[in-house]
């Protein structure tokens, strides 16, 4: 083993979940480990993932403890050389810098560049973990001349999708399908403009949104699923909405939608989901593939159901809340606010607001007992 200790970090669980539940962790500081010996478990709405330790060393500097949200590239912890080994320096996370925009996720050396250059940290995203490659490219960016649109004609009635990820592929078909919006293409900060994603161009980033609205195009699209972080997807529809633009309700024809049920604006609803009688989806609310919302249902603004979701009747769920895939919830049960739910779990009984329910398991945890 070298002679500095090795950091051992939060790994990426999930592309799209730049956080993760640390549900279990299976090491103290000073516990001796072999390699192969198992570290935490980690949770994230999709998977369950479990660190091992590649090397022999000694538990040291631990960093965080269960229970807690780790961001990926987090420090847990550093395999030391001896049980006496001790960081040189305190341990300070992620989570704890100061001074630095809400939600931002950034690393001490990509920190440490970005105010070297003066740049604004508002600038930067907070959909993932900021690296010191990625201040650098930024850096790189802002040097160059700014973007303008081609010369292009819209469509009347075109609609622009904001975020070129997973999700904005299966709005690009889902609008195909429906063909009642033209596409005008694609907005996404970290792609270049003219990349192509299922055959539609992106346009550029956000600053070209005010342009965008000036020749024409007055609908969007929000594909920012929000999975790791609710808080990215509300931002975009703030920043859709400063620029001027509207987000109508989109529902793919393979879904059903009862004609007692109540839509609002930015709902997305799509193949073979079902909304029953009376029920009530918030703004900006997905309805995934397969997802049941029965009779009398109310879902709160932004929530995500989670492509096979079952709500029962009267269900209520909280805004900013994720119910994860293949989740069963049973009749007239409350989810409270910015709850998140993991996949495959039943929910018997009232969950409070920023609640987490495993994946695979029964809510509330006495009644597995």
């Amino acid at each position: 083993m070298p002679e500095e200790a090795v950091p051992i970090h939060i790994p990426l669980v999930n592309p799209n979940e730049p956080e993760a539940l640390l549900a279990a962790l299976h090491v103290k500081e000073g516990q001796p480990v072999a390699p192969g010996d198992l570290l935490c478990t980690l949770e994230t709405t999709k998977s369950t993932f479990e660190l091992s330790a590649d090397a022999a060393g000694y538990i040291a500097g631990l960093a965080l403890s269960a229970g807690q949200t780790a961001r990926a590239g987090e420090l847990l912890c550093y395999l030391a050389v001896s049980p006496e080994w001790q960081p040189a320096h305190e341990i300070k996370p992620e989570t704890q810098l100061e001074s630095l925009p809400q939600n931002l996720r950034i690393t001490q050396p990509a920190l440490a560049l970005a105010r070297q250059h003066n740049l604004h940290l508002d600038r930067l995203p907070t959909s993932k973990l900021i690296t010191e490659k990625q201040v650098r490219a930024m850096l790189g960016e802002l040097n160059r001349p700014a973007v303008v649109l081609p010369e292009m004609a819209f469509e009347p009635g075109s609609l622009l999708i904001y975020g070129a990820g997973g999700h904005g592929k299966a709005l690009i078909d889902l609008l195909r399908t429906l063909g009642s919006y033209p596409i005008a293409g694609m907005i996404d900060d970290r792609m270049t403009p003219g990349e192509q994603v299922l055959g539609v161009a992106v346009l550029g980033g956000r600053a070209v949104l005010p342009e965008l609205l000036q020749r024409g195009v007055k609908l969007a699209a929000n594909a920012v699923g929000g999975i790791g972080n609710i808080a990215v997807r509300i931002n975009v529809f703030q920043q859709l909405k400063e620029a001027g633009f509207t987000c109508p309700a989109l529902v793919h024809p393979q879904a059903w939608v009862e004609a007692s049920a109540r839509l609002s604006e930015g709902a997305q609803i799509f193949p073979h989901a079902y909304v029953g009688s009376e029920a009530t989806i918030g703004f900006g609310v997905i309805v995934n593939t397969g997802a049941i919302v029965s009779h009398d249902c109310q879902v709160g603004d932004y929530a995500n159901l989670s492509p096979g979701a079952i709500l029962a009747g009267e269900v209520q769920v909280g805004s900013a809340t994720l119910v994860g895939m293949g989740v069963t919830v049973n009749l007239q049960v409350k989810i409270g606010e910015r709850a998140r739910i993991g996949n495959s779990a039943t929910v018997k009984q009232d969950v409070p607001a920023n609640g987490i329910v495993h994946a695979g398991t029964i809510w509330p945890p006495e009644i597995m007992r």
